[in-house]
């Protein structure tokens, strides 16, 4: 069997999985494959489905397709999800290829000089004409159903047959490639493409987990609920969307503003068929409605309070049912339901077409519960339990695993152990700077990393946030920037590296739930800056270990 440097990789689909086994089965122990290379040039991240290197041989990189693959004589088509679209796989294999080969060469510790390279196109399900042929592909370059029995035979005789005085693989040369396909140093774009990969691998298993979507097909009222990096969020989107490409009309709503804008910049790119006829926050449904803007939320005074957990929504609620018919909604989906009041409840179910038969969509985590509200759907739902963590590296959902009121399997990647950085309530915002910078220097780039407070806000987020809110959340999308923020707007929300910054004046009621959301937030990269007491006597003795703070 071939050496592969991970037993049990995560690959994209059935055909990746196909050709993965007959890789494994078909090559020689001294060859290597290694599935879902990325590799980052100058131009753009590249993606190699299999990198195949054969000794006595020379490198290749596999490009698969699956699915029915055509070539209509302008460029090759592929149906996916039902739909025709335009593909590039001889194109992408080559760049591939040229981009990973370039990258050998110029590591100092690869001394085999220019070998054989090649790029394949493998067509699994798809059987071409043995009289193929393109300009920039002939056919002995394209691998189809028919020639899978000796794929990796054929393979070799791809790189035998090159007309070139270059050398052919050794094993030594082999172990050269496995080295230095590990990296070096982690310089900075190497940084960014393993957050890359585990982000690629993280999407795959959040889009299996739609299958759940599937089960609850004949329910119209459920609650999902689910620890930090289960994917609800994503399963919310998702639901709101198969709703509405059946036909109906949605409202998919959340409490906080930042989760609302992401909400709302990634349903603007689907197909306007498949958007929810409303996107956004709960209160701002209202004011669609007729219902006042109200004061300034962030106020916490016994007026505020009153007017938007009591007036506003009795307010909604009356507005609702005079709604007509076609302003009314199918299906309700709440995203961070746990964010809600009791009364915000009455106004969305009386706005649903049928109060009995109306979908209800509810999508919840209870550790996150980070404001004194304790709302419930004054209607039954049927419960489900998300138990898996797919979206943070194993080392973060290990660290923040005692906060989680139930137990999570990480099945997240592999990542750097999250960091700690012990100091003063005082000296936490300085330090958290310094943190910042050096994840930089390290190749980070501003794009990647949020710096999140627990306390008071970094002098950065109210400069932001004194140009309004719209123009603050602009800045979360802003890839020349750092992102800055505070864990109460942050629910929903995730960065490859979240700098936490503990810097709250003294514990309270929700300081355990704010730490929760905190340490949650980060996909690749964790540190965390803080008082090592008011750590472990808000998060416990467990966390305290699991963050490696001192006694």
């Amino acid at each position: 069997m071939a050496i592969t440097p991970d037993e049990t990789p995560r690959l994209a689909n059935n055909a990746e999985r196909k050709v993965y086994q007959l890789l494994l089965d078909q090559l020689g122990d001294g060859d290597l494959v290694i599935p879902g290379k990325r590799v980052t040039d100058h131009l753009k991240d590249h993606e190699i489905d299999f990198c195949v290197a054969l000794e006595g041989a020379g490198v290749l990189c596999l490009e698969v397709k699956g699915g029915e693959v055509w070539h209509d004589g302008k460029g090759w088509r592929q149906l996916r999800g039902g739909r025709e679209v335009s593909i590039e796989p001889v194109r992408q294999a080559r760049e591939a290829c040229y981009a990973l080969r370039d990258f050998v060469e110029k590591d100092p510790r690869w001394s085999q000089h220019r070998l054989r390279w090649d790029h394949v196109v493998v067509l699994p399900n798809t059987e071409l004409p043995q009289d193929f042929a393109l300009p920039e592909c002939p056919r002995w370059k394209v691998i189809d159903r028919t020639d899978l029995a000796d794929l990796a035979a054929r393979l070799r005789r791809i790189l035998l047959d090159q007309e070139l005085d270059r050398p052919l693989l050794s094993a030594a040369g082999i172990g050269q490639l496995i080295r230095v396909l590990d990296g070096r140093g982690l310089p900075q774009r190497s940084v960014v493409a393993r957050a890359l990969e585990n982000e690629d691998a993280a999407d795959v298993l959040t889009e299996q987990q739609s299958v759940i979507l599937d089960a609850i097909k004949l329910l119209h009222r459920v609650e999902i609920r689910g620890g930090a990096g289960s994917g609800k969020t994503f399963l919310a989107m998702e639901q709101a969307r198969r709703l509405a490409r059946a036909g109906r009309r949605v409202a998919l709503v959340c409490y906080s503003h930042g989760l609302a804008s992401y909400l709302e910049r990634i349903t603007a790119t689907w197909n306007r068929r498949h958007r929810p006829a409303y996107v956004g926050e709960f209160h701002d449904l209202g004011k669609q409605w007729g219902a006042p803007a109200g004061p300034d939320e962030s106020v916490r005074n016994d007026e505020t309070v009153r007017f938007w957990e009591h007036d506003l929504p009795s307010q909604m609620t009356r507005l609702a049912t005079q709604l007509d018919p076609g302003h009314r909604f199918d299906a309700i989906v709440v995203d961070e339901a746990q964010d809600f009041a009791d009364a915000w409840w009455d106004p969305l179910l009386a706005a649903l077409k049928d109060d009995e038969t109306g979908g209800l969509y509810v999508f919840s985590d209870e550790g996150q519960r980070v404001f004194d509200r304790f709302g419930a759907p004054p209607v039954p739902l049927v419960p489900l339990i998300l138990d898996h963590n797919l979206r943070n590296t194993r080392q973060i959902a290990d660290a923040f695993q005692p906060l989680v009121d139930h137990p999570m399997r990480a099945l997240g990647a592999d990542g750097p152990a999250v960091k700690y950085v012990p100091c003063s309530r005082e000296d936490a915002m300085d330090t958290g700077d310094d943190e910042v910078e050096l994840l930089l220097d390290q190749g980070w780039r501003p794009e990647d990393v949020a710096l999140l407070t627990t306390g008071s806000r970094h002098p950065e987020q109210r400069e932001r946030q004194a140009a309004g809110s719209a123009a603050y959340w602009d800045s979360f999308w802003d890839a020349e920037q750092v992102f800055y923020g505070h864990v109460l707007g942050f629910k929903g929300l995730e960065r490859r590296v979240v700098v936490l910054v503990v810097n709250e004046e003294s514990a309270f009621e929700r300081s355990r739930e704010r730490l929760y959301v905190g340490l949650s937030r980060a996909r690749d990269q964790l540190v965390v800056c803080g008082d090592p007491e008011f750590l472990r006597t808000v998060g416990g003795p467990d966390l305290a270990r699991r963050l490696n703070i001192p006694q």
